[in-house]
């Protein structure tokens, strides 16, 4: 019984950070249709950027904060040099885009930091809480995760529902002709869609960062899940991609503590199939397109 409450304390947390990289490819799908490939590679950057701060003698909040600044603007300048020029261009255009940023920016990461994985702060302990004589496989800094990406997820949905600025990148993501006409800049809303979709990937590789060493592919396999995670939960849905990542993060939770780790992967990739052939646009998304 001990095991099983570890392994879903465990698969939360670990649920929590798919979460958070699913909400970045979800944003950016909503905004420009366009799966960022490259999303793992820019968190990384931004992780990187927050280790420099906190090893020349910045805080642990200060690193934290500038990495999400940085991922902020990043996403802004990625949206309007790269991505602007395809806009209207065939959609594998931009796969091979984002798939062509991601090589250059994991070679980048390389030139400037170097290929040694190095190890990244937490913001609190990583020593379990003890309940009567046994030690739980949930730590502190585990709660803190767990917290931000709620607080991130409600914030989010906040945004998306309660303020003009969410209902204006709302209308320039799903009938952008009609909101042009409207009065409505598309072209900003788009950049403010990727923005906060890269800053909630930076928010991911800051808090998954203390968990696995930091490298220039350090953060490869959590795109792949947290991509997994969007399909699962839906491309359109928000909420969904929290769900996902969560429902994923406990799946194969259980299944490396039961199965082995070395069956993740392939557990991964078959919730993946068993979702699309099942339900393509997955469990969370509508069903049926709305007509006003």
């Amino acid at each position: 019984m001990t095991k099983f409450i570890d392994l879903t304390l465990s698969g939360i947390s670990d649920g929590a950070i798919y979460a958070a990289v699913a909400l970045a490819l979800v944003l950016i799908w909503r905004s420009t249709r366009i799966v960022n490939f490259a999303q793992g590679a820019m968190l990384m950057i931004t992780t990187f950027i927050a280790s420099a701060v906190i090893n020349s003698g910045g805080s642990y909040v200060l690193g934290f904060a500038v990495a999400l600044a940085s991922g902020f603007v990043f996403g802004a300048v990625v949206e309007r040099v790269v991505v602007r020029p395809i806009e209207h261009a065939p959609p594998l255009n931009a796969v091979i885009l984002t798939l062509g940023l991601y090589t250059l920016l994991v070679a980048v990461a390389g030139m400037i930091w170097g290929n040694t994985p190095r190890s990244f702060p937490a913001a609190f302990s990583l020593r379990g809480y003890k309940v009567g004589g046994t030690t739980l496989l949930f730590t502190p800094n585990d709660t803190f995760i767990v917290l931000v990406v709620i607080a991130v997820a409600v914030a989010l949905a906040l945004l998306f529902r309660a303020t003009s600025v969410g209902l204006r990148m709302r209308a320039a993501a799903f009938a952008p002709e009609v909101a042009r006409l409207l009065g409505v800049r598309v072209g900003r809303m788009l950049t403010l869609g990727w923005a906060l979709a890269a800053m909630t990937g930076a928010l991911a590789g800051v808090l998954v960062a203390p968990s696995v060493f930091l490298g220039p592919n350090s953060f490869d396999p959590i795109l792949i899940i947290g991509f997994v995670a969007a399909v699962l939960g839906g491309l359109d849905s928000p909420p969904g991609a929290v769900v996902g990542g969560l429902v994923l993060g406990l799946a194969l939770s259980y299944v490396s503590g039961y199965e082995g780790s070395a069956l993740v992967p392939l557990a991964a990739l078959a919730i993946l199939v068993i979702v699309l052939m099942i339900r393509p646009t997955g469990l969370f998304s509508a069903t049926k397109e709305r007509r006003v």
